[in-house]
């Protein structure tokens, strides 16, 4: 019996001497919120056009609901390409309609989708005008609605709030979340890593073709490399240069951030800040997901493929857990 999990297994992709991917490995279950992060390249619209079957795999297999993609099925899924792909001569309600019918609707079924997703995205009142008379976010509004509007399976979006207002990102995200809530897997790529860990259930982390690091944005938080925050006031600006093992990542009014190499005591950190003045801060704080992506990306060597397994959590490296420290060496 099916899962409703959308599965890419071990997915591989070459361009001559150029490695795509190189055994993509990740699942998104069925009413969850996937978030596909990496940099430019790394191939994440690659992983998405495969998924659509836009490009074919040369190794590895795609499957939902437990049997291998075909066509029927991917005429289920719901598409929104980074470079988006409306006609732009072709009136709003029009091209909805045709894309609809194109994935089976009857025309009064077609008609009834698109009048119901073109209220629901805030653009009812441009059906009859042409996409190219629209602002950028509201053609984005309507590239979503042709991704919504046969009420797919599954929804693959590539990078769907680029260029949206504040007004239509909350939009955006309200049905993102309805489509979850509907039991549907949703995977989406983002450079807006504040959305994503606001949104997402789970995030993987690309790099090189590779799946890197995936697992729910709170236990890769509590997994990651975070900071100490080391507030001393009356102290200069380089009390904490030339600590060993310890890297200065910027400050925080006062307080300074502090990397701490593998293995480095905090305890002596500590002590170094006490012999410039009164500590008034002394804490790790978990890295937000911002900070987990560029700690995970600039990383010389990936761990390896098989680390990535669809279903598999691979936190990046260990760190301590969040505390704060007083002064005196006790942890509250």
């Amino acid at each position: 019996m099916g899962d409703g999990r959308l599965v890419i297994d071990e997915v591989s992709k070459r361009y001559g001497d150029v490695v795509a991917l190189d055994a993509m490995s990740f699942d998104v279950r069925a009413g969850e919120l996937f978030g596909f992060v990496g940099s430019n390249g790394a191939g994440k619209t690659t992983t998405m056009r495969i998924v659509l079957g836009v490009l074919a795999a040369d190794a590895g297999e795609v499957r939902y609901d437990g049997a291998p993609l075909d066509l029927a099925m991917r005429r289920r899924i719901g598409y929104m390409p980074e470079e988006r792909g409306l006609y732009p001569r072709m009136k709003v309600a029009e091209q909805l309609g045709y894309l609809a019918q194109l994935h089976g609707f009857g025309p009064a079924a077609a008609r009834r989708a698109v009048q119901s997703w073109t209220e629901r995205l805030g653009v009812a009142e441009r059906r009859d005008d042409e996409v190219q008379k629209l602002s950028l976010g509201n053609q984005q509004r309507v590239q979503l609605a042709a991704a919504l509007v046969h009420d797919p399976a599954v929804l693959v979006l590539d990078e769907p709030f680029s260029g949206l207002d504040p007004v239509a990102v909350d939009v955006m995200s309200e049905v993102l979340r309805e489509r979850r809530a509907a039991g549907v897997p949703v995977v989406f790529s983002s450079h807006q890593l504040d959305l994503v860990e606001r949104l997402c259930d789970r995030v993987g982390i690309v790099r090189a073709g590779r799946m890197v690091a995936c697992g729910p944005v709170e236990e890769l938080r509590d997994g990651g490399r975070g900071l100490l925050v080391v507030d001393v006031p009356q102290a200069g600006a380089d009390w904490a240069d030339g600590l060993d093992g310890v890297r200065v990542r910027g400050r925080e009014g006062t307080a300074a951030l502090l990397e701490l190499a593998d293995g480095v005591d905090d305890q002596a950190v500590l002590r170094a800040a006490l012999a410039t003045g009164p500590v008034r801060e002394f804490r790790h704080r978990r890295p937000s997901l911002a900070e987990l992506f560029r700690n995970v990306v600039s990383a010389v060597d990936p761990p390896p493929a098989a680390a990535a397994t669809p279903g598999a959590s691979v936190p990046a490296p260990a760190a301590p857990p969040e505390s704060t420290v007083t002064p005196t060496g006790g942890t509250s």
